[in-house]
Parts: C-alpha cells; structure tokens; sequence
C-alpha cells in the first residue's frame, strides 16, 4: 500500500496489460502462494464457500479448487484479463458435471467476479474462508478491506492471506531516493498494524508471521523487467509519470550497483503471513484480545537469470 492515494484505475490497468506475462515472472508469488497453502494444512476447515482475492491468473485458485473438492469458489480479482487467465487454467467440467451443475446450480461452482476488493459484491456471513495471497498491498484503504471481509464471513470462517511488509524491495527504494524526491516504490504496511487492523474489523485471534525473501539478479533491468512483467509497479496517485531519462537511469543503476554480493543483485521481500478468525459475530469488538505473533526471521535467497 503506498503512503500515498492509490489510482486504482492504474491498478487494474497494470494487472490487465500483465496478465500475459504474469506467469512467467511470478516466481516469487508461486512460492509465497505455496506457503500460504501449507499453512492450510493445519487448519481443521471444510469450508461450504471459499473466497479468493486477488486470484490473479488462478494458480492458487486451482490448489484451492483441488483441496475443497466440495466447496464452491468465488475468485475476485479487479482486472478482467487476470480472470480470463484465471478460468483458463482451472480444469473444465465433464459432461455429467455439466448436467449436475444443471439440476443442482449450486454444486461446484466456480464464480469469476470482476470487483474491488474493498467493496465486495457479496452477501454478509455468505464466506467459510477467505483467503488471498499478495493482493492486500493494493488496498486502497486496507482497514475498510479487512472490514468488508469480516462482513461476507460466516460466524467462525478463516481469513488467511499474505502480503508484503515495510522492507520489501528496500534497494530499489533507497536507490530511486539518490535520483529524486518522487515516489517511486509503494510502501507496505507493517505487521503490527496489520495485526490492530485485523482485530479493529472484529476478528478474532489474529496470528501474524514474517519472513525474508530474497531474490537476486544479474542486473537492474531484470529486475524492473520482472516487476513490469507481473504488473507490480508503483501506482500512488503522486507518482511520477512518464520514464526515465538516460542520465536519472544510469543513477539509478550506480545507486543499485552498491548491494551488489557475490556478483548477484539482491531485492529483498518482506512477506507477511496472517490468519484470524470471524468468531462468532455477535459482539462488536472492545480492542483487549491478545494477538498472538509468531515472528519468522527465516532468510532465502532465490536467484534469477
């Protein structure tokens, strides 16, 4: 989330023109959405309905589509080409699942819906679970989302979800700091506030994790070509328009070439992980429950060409 306005426009244009070149840059959000499905494993869920926001070109929605056999999917995303992707990847339903879907309408479904995160078009208590796995740093107002979230859930559904935290990609941020004063980088909230956050939207026993990732590069064209490639590109209302010129470019370069190590150009990511309850809903909220963290310091580094 930047510290400044969102252009949500730019948002949903940035994600639109990427969804063709999301996979094949998304290497670091295939691993994050691995992990966030591993701790899936330790929940004790059947949920009737699950939501996924921010599914992007569908490949959590797919592991979530084989996990809950049983369960109907309703997959959000707020750019219509990352749903078009997203439909294609999930695998199509044979004929005498067609008919069963015919005579039961309900049965199995997945739901694409093209929609804003923070004002779900869904009915309040309809969601068994929620989950979402790095979109939530693309929330305009991320109290307001989480508030929107606890309205759709039923009484006693999860929410589980990853995001990025305050270091992540802190060299791009410091280099682009030598060229100018404009904003260039979003900036991401920290776990903390995520945490208060969470239990201010009326969640209960939040649980809040961190951990380093490191991906590195042989040089900062790849880097910004990974960045393009899955949309993730800055989108605060203030930003800077229009490209760099040659001279602010090699600055920037020299500015980046500082954390070079082992010949390798490392960005760093710091990815939040977080799940909390609806809890039984009857009672607003009165901000004394204890949150619990669990606090990784788990660094990898995974290379890039």
């Amino acid at each position: 989330m930047s510290e400044s306005e969102l252009d949500i426009a730019e948002v949903r244009r940035a994600f639109d023109h990427a969804a063709a070149s999301y996979d094949a840059h998304a290497v670091l959000q295939r691993e994050v959405c691995e992990r966030l499905l591993e701790r899936l494993d330790f929940m004790k869920l059947q949920p009737g309905r699950v939501l996924d926001v921010g599914t992007g070109t569908g490949y959590g929605l797919a592991h979530l589509h084989g996990r809950y056999a049983e369960s109907e999917l309703c997959a959000l995303d707020i750019a219509p080409a990352m749903l078009a992707a997203s439909r294609a990847r999930l695998p199509q339903p044979t004929w005498a699942q067609r008919a069963l879907q015919r005579l039961n309408p309900s049965s199995r479904l997945t739901h694409l819906v093209c929609a804003d995160m923070e004002r779900l078009p869904l009915a309040p208590n309809s969601m068994n679970l929620v989950w979402s796995s790095l979109a939530l740093q693309w929330a305009h107002d991320l109290e307001a989302t989480l508030k929107g979230f606890h309205q759709a859930m039923a009484p006693g559904g999860l929410l589980m979800f990853a995001t990025f935290g305050p270091d992540t990609l802190k060299e791009l941020r410091a280099a682009f700091a030598v060229v100018d004063d404009a904003p260039h980088v979003n900036r991401f909230i920290d776990l903390h506030d995520i945490g208060d956050m969470l239990i201010h939207a009326g969640f209960s026993s939040p649980v809040m994790e961190m951990e380093m990732l490191t991906l590195t590069y042989a040089d900062l064209k790849t880097l910004m070509r990974d960045l393009k490639g899955i949309g993730a590109h800055n989108a605060a209302t203030t930003r800077r328009r229009g490209l760099l010129g040659k001279t602010a470019w090699t600055r920037l370069e020299q500015a980046y070439e500082s954390n070079r190590c082992e010949g390798r150009l490392p960005a760093t990511f710091e990815v939040i992980y977080g799940h909390a309850w609806a809890g039984d809903k009857t009672r607003r909220d009165d901000g004394r429950q204890v949150i619990q963290f669990a606090i990784g310091e788990r660094r990898r580094k995974m290379g890039r060409v």
